[in-house]
């Protein structure tokens, strides 16, 4: 999944990026009020870590406009500021939650993957996909055969399309999600093609299926048993 640092502290916004990055997230950095509403128009992101005292502006202005925009990117608030009042207006105009800091990195690892189990997996901590066992909380794939070892990038490629099964995605959403402002630096897609290769591979040879189907000129969908 794909997150957003909302943070001018640099030294902190390293230590969440190194941490989640650990956790199979790839992250995104924006140090202040105007490159973060740059991204959050140009880019989805799963989770949006978001501190409120910001150079050029204030957070809770970027989280107005993120619901005025219809968007469903999740948000996590992170402040000093640790007034009920913050806190309650914060959550009523659409936070997902509210961290105060300073706080310990694993727990905001926790509230992020809490916020996400509960947008994009029913709140489940593992999914159960015909032959497939999908564990969330772990971040594990186990087939008929055992656990499947997918590199980082597999996993999240895998994470991204269980999230969104039984939908078309396209190459340019997959690239989107993968490399984030980065894809600009791109030549071509094959990457893409590369990390799908090899996901494809692991699980047919696994579960004996081919669950991520070519949609002629459109892109990808996940789906088991043809659905």
């Amino acid at each position: 999944m794909k997150l957003l640092i909302v943070e001018d502290e640099k030294e902190l916004s390293h230590s969440i990026i190194s941490y989640l990055s650990c956790e199979k997230y790839i992250c995104e950095s924006a140090y202040d009020f105007n490159e973060a509403l740059e991204k959050i128009d140009l880019y989805d992101y799963s989770c949006i870590i978001l501190d409120l005292s910001l150079p050029h502006g204030n957070g809770l202005d970027i989280l107005k406009e993120i619901k005025r925009n219809n968007k469903s990117d999740c948000v996590l608030i992170i402040s000093a500021r640790n007034s009920i009042d913050d806190k309650v207006f914060g959550l009523n105009i659409g936070a997902d939650d509210y961290l105060t800091k300073p706080f310990h990195l694993s727990e905001l690892g926790a509230r992020v993957a809490s916020i996400i189990r509960r947008k994009s997996f029913d709140g489940k901590n593992s999914i159960l996909l015909d032959n497939l066992l999908f564990d969330i909380q772990a971040k594990t794939l186990k087939g008929p055969s055992g656990k499947i070892d997918l590199t980082r990038m597999e996993y999240i490629l895998l994470e991204y399309f269980i999230a969104n099964r039984n939908k078309v995605v396209t190459k340019e959403a997959i690239a989107g999600h993968l490399c984030g402002d980065d894809i600009d630096l791109a030549d071509n897609y094959d990457f893409i093609y590369t990390h799908l290769k090899n996901l494809r591979k692991k699980l047919k040879s696994s579960a004996g299926q081919e669950y991520i189907k070519t949609i002629y000129r459109m892109g990808y969908k996940f789906s088991v048993n043809g659905r």
